[in-house]
């Protein structure tokens, strides 16, 4: 053989060589043959998707499971964008008069997202202007877990008692600044707790929207007389702007979505079609069947889908963003419509549209979803129970391309070396 020839065999071996290779590792996750549910781009059938360098590159039907270093085997399941729980709270830290806000109460997210197929999810007010430094530092930064955050109208943040009754410290200039400072973690202002007949407040949280062109999410809770719901609606929120517990029955604390003749009051539906965005935000006493299943009876279904995380409610009848989940399909939510409101309908509330889908270029948050069958009680903090016959369990979570949660060990090879 002359050298000429030699030299061109050795190139053309040498080029199928890195061409096979190429091939080989031209996706470092595929998921294959799930269900996908992709409620943006309206994708609701049997699909794969390709993962490359932390984005989707590719979603379609039979791509080539040797293209890929690992395979994710999604047969019979559900696969949906990471769910976002866009109201919990994980400003956990070790002072013992704190709440919510570097407190006992909340909940460090990394051991409560993953499991249950939660990527991203958004503190709900545990900080405020004088101490998100500290949140950011303490949780933010160390979390796998995206965590984003509702920032307290109430510069101590939600500490509880009289800090949350303090008209003087919700600053909304501070506020909103505090927000620009830290525009990739904050989406929005909260004002919750305030027990005061006063509009104060409330107007002060949406000046700092106003301010930083961002929603406000409202909890209403403990004024007397209460103030009406009605006048928030359509006088104090804008279009976007985000009601929160919405089926929740205080015991007379605030004014209900239910009337006293048991029906779902017109004037809600009214202002869910203005824009107003009506948030679960479970918790542990802030929701009840007898809100839910009127009110989803008549044509009240979620915008957003959230659980209101903390140690009061892990435990109790909420448990976690599947459970909730759960409760809303058996009440008869669609399941497009239940997998919407946990994922791609967030991520527009907190205009972080890149999020909450599975389009081609986009973040890799994906989420595998068992349905279940069988026998199932779900029970509100009343003891109000409803039988159901399916729920979701989650069986593998991927978070920015990587598997950061497997159940039963679907992925081949389970681990990279």
């Amino acid at each position: 053989m002359n050298k000429n020839l030699l030299i061109i065999t050795l190139f053309v071996a040498l080029t199928f060589q890195l061409k096979a290779q190429t091939t080989a590792n031209s996706f470092d996750v595929l998921v294959k043959g799930g269900h996908v549910i992709d409620p943006k781009n309206g994708i609701d059938a049997v699909m794969d998707i390709a993962i490359k360098a932390g984005k989707i590159v590719k979603v379609g039907k039979n791509l080539p499971a040797a293209d890929a270093r690992q395979v994710v085997d999604a047969t019979g399941l559900k696969v949906v964008p990471g769910i976002i729980d866009m109201h919990a709270h994980v400003f956990a830290g070790t002072q013992p008069d704190h709440y919510l806000s570097d407190g006992l109460s909340a909940l460090m997210p990394d051991g409560y997202t993953f499991r249950v197929g939660v990527t991203t999810v958004v503190d709900c007010g545990g900080a405020g202007w004088r101490n998100f430094a500290t949140f950011k530092k303490n949780v933010i930064d160390i979390s796998q877990t995206r965590v984003l955050s509702f920032l307290n109208i109430v510069g101590e943040g939600m500490r509880g008692g009289n800090y949350e009754q303090d008209i003087a410290d919700m600053n909304p200039k501070f506020a909103a600044s505090a927000a620009k400072q830290y525009k990739d973690h904050v989406v929005g202002f909260k004002l919750a707790h305030f027990n005061g007949a006063d509009w104060t407040p409330t107007m002060r949280a949406v000046e700092a929207g106003t301010i930083a062109e961002l929603p406000v999410i409202i909890d209403f809770g403990g004024s007397q007389p209460n103030l009406s719901i009605q006048e928030l609606f359509f006088k104090y929120l804008r279009p976007g702007d985000i009601y929160t517990h919405t089926y929740a029955a205080l015991n007379g604390a605030r004014e209900e979505i239910i009337g006293t003749n048991g029906a779902l009051k017109p004037f809600v539906l009214e202002a869910q079609k203005r824009g107003i965005i009506f948030d679960v935000g479970y918790g542990g006493a802030s929701f009840n069947y007898t809100q839910a299943i009127p009110a989803l009876k008549a044509g009240l279904f979620p915008n957003t889908i959230s659980t209101d995380l903390h140690t009061g409610s892990m435990n109790s009848s909420m448990k976690d963003q599947l459970s909730v989940m759960s409760k809303f399909m058996n009440l008869g939510m669609p399941l497009f419509e239940v997998i919407k409101a946990s994922t791609w309908k967030p991520a527009q509330v907190i205009n972080r549209t890149n999020l909450g889908h599975l389009s081609e270029g986009a973040e890799a948050d994906i989420a595998i979803l068992n349905i279940r069958k069988g026998n199932f009680g779900f029970y509100d903090k009343t003891g109000y129970k409803v039988n159901g016959t399916e729920k979701f369990e989650c069986e593998l979570t991927i978070k920015g391309g990587k598997v950061v949660y497997d159940l039963n060990g679907l992925t081949t090879p389970i681990y990279v070396k």
